[in-house]
């Protein structure tokens, strides 16, 4: 089940043999790439998707995703790097293109094709075939129903680590050979119903798709991209030793490439915390200790403070692809949370500041994997809890909050999470043959609160 691949760096982008990894592979076989967040996982999957059909001009290849934007990021990138590449985007029966979609469609003409029929003349002659998993188990459904179930030779996967054993087992009769590319650090699928009967299994539908296929081909080896080209210096060593112990990675840049440079600011809090932010990449903005509802409008309230006080300090943001400097927009900033409930009072709060709410992205990390921005701004979630249950202590959860930026991160949460995460004990559940996650939540927070005590601003 192993297909062997390695991985070269040269001059700022990955090279692989992953193509001849494929090639190699039987039937049955797979290749899983692991990469940390930032390090290209979607350009690695453009460039096989063209080193692919460029060679062998027979083939058509379908890449799986797990959410429509996904599927429309990638053919968007497919097209920005290989507009000659024909490309089908398959969408829902009921649901239609998006506008993106409908704009490149207008600009690409015949090299993008947007359908929902999967046997159509147009998607038959396309080259490389996107759609969600959702879609491609629909497609393997009618040609079961027809009798007309055609394997494809091999597949692409894309963030396979954010689907559902459920959903691959469902289309992965539809292909001889994969190539799966995910982050095993970000947040795993999950699903709103009681899923104990099946914990231990193999085959749980609930566990993740790369937790099954590993499960049942225990040789199949992982090869993990070593840089990440989002995440700052400053950022990389913290996100790498808590949430990628084993394999670990590091920043693609130096940091003299990355700035954050702001206008005259003033003596307030708020001051103090953006000017340590922009010179250390970190600060961490500590509200008294205090137990509250979960839409806590004080933290909701300073979150949308240091935003207006951002926006209105004239930063320039100076990286690798902008050496002579660019004005940050509220478009590259991010206010992540936990909970939906806290994001509109976030919102709440950024109007009532004067701060359009629509003009920047104000999301759970569930709905900004894959994103990045250059100044990130995070509701802490254990922030005047009085417990500690497993949602709030999920690794993955936080490796998303704290690895969306590529100059500045700003958490704003309470005193005492360090005293709560020692003395709430696990209540969870344990269950015979269930794998123990890596890493562990309890353990990848406290080394983040260990280190955001370095970057600390009081109140």
């Amino acid at each position: 089940m192993t297909a062997k691949v390695d991985f070269h760096f040269v001059n700022g982008t990955y090279t692989t043999l992953v193509v001849d990894g494929l090639h190699r592979a039987g039937k049955g076989e797979a290749v899983l790439v692991e990469a940390p967040p930032g390090a290209g996982k979607s350009s690695l999957t453009v460039s096989v998707s063209k080193a692919l059909t460029d060679s062998d001009r027979r083939l058509r290849l379908p890449v799986v995703t797990q959410t429509n934007e996904q599927a429309d990021d990638l053919v968007l990138a497919l097209r920005r790097r290989h507009p000659d590449l024909t490309v089908a985007r398959l969408f829902g029966s009921t649901g239609g293109p998006s506008s993106a979609m409908v704009a490149a469609k207008a600009a690409a003409g015949s090299s993008l094709v947007l359908e929902s029929d999967h046997d159509s003349p147009d998607v038959r002659s396309a080259r490389v075939v996107v759609s969600t998993a959702r879609k491609w188990e629909f497609i393997r459904s009618k040609q079961q129903q027809n009798g007309a179930m055609q394997p494809y030779e091999l597949a692409l996967i894309d963030e396979a680590y954010q689907m559902r054993s459920d959903a691959l087992l469902g289309i992965a009769g539809m292909f001889e050979r994969l190539m799966c590319v995910g982050d095993p650090g970000q947040l795993d699928p999950f699903t709103t119903i009681d899923d104990a009967l099946w914990k231990g299994l193999k085959y749980s539908p609930s566990r993740t798709a790369m937790g099954t296929l590993r499960a049942h081909h225990p040789d199949l080896d992982a090869h993990q991209l070593p840089l990440s080209w989002r995440l700052p210096p400053s950022a990389a060593g913290i996100v790498s030793t808590a949430f990628y112990p084993f394999s670990g990675f590091a920043a693609g840049t130096v940091t003299a490439q990355r700035e954050l440079g702001l206008g005259p600011g003033g003596s307030t809090p708020d001051d103090a915390a953006l000017d340590l932010a922009a010179a250390e990449g970190w600060a961490y903005v500590e509200l008294p200790e205090k137990l509250t509802v979960r839409t806590d409008t004080e933290v909701a309230a300073r979150l949308a403070s240091l935003v207006q006080r951002l926006l209105t300090r004239g930063a320039v943001v100076v990286d690798e692809l902008h050496p002579g400097g660019q004005t940050l927009g509220p478009d590259r900033v991010a206010v992540v949370a936990a909970h939906n409930d806290q994001v509109h009072a976030v919102r709440y709060a950024l109007n009532h500041v004067g701060v359009d709410p629509d003009s920047l992205v104000v999301s759970t990390a569930n709905k900004v994997q894959g994103r990045e921005y250059d100044v990130v701004l995070v509701w802490h979630p254990l922030a005047g809890r009085r417990d500690a249950t497993a949602f709030h202590l999920e690794a993955g959860r936080m490796c998303v909050m704290l690895s969306r930026h590529r100059q500045a991160c700003i958490v704003v949460g309470r005193a005492g999470a360090d005293r709560l995460l020692a003395e709430f004990p696990d209540s969870d559940p344990v269950f015979l043959d269930e794998p123990e996650k890596f890493p562990d939540g309890w353990e990848a927070n406290s080394l983040v609160l260990e280190h955001l005590a370095g970057f600390s601003t009081g109140v």
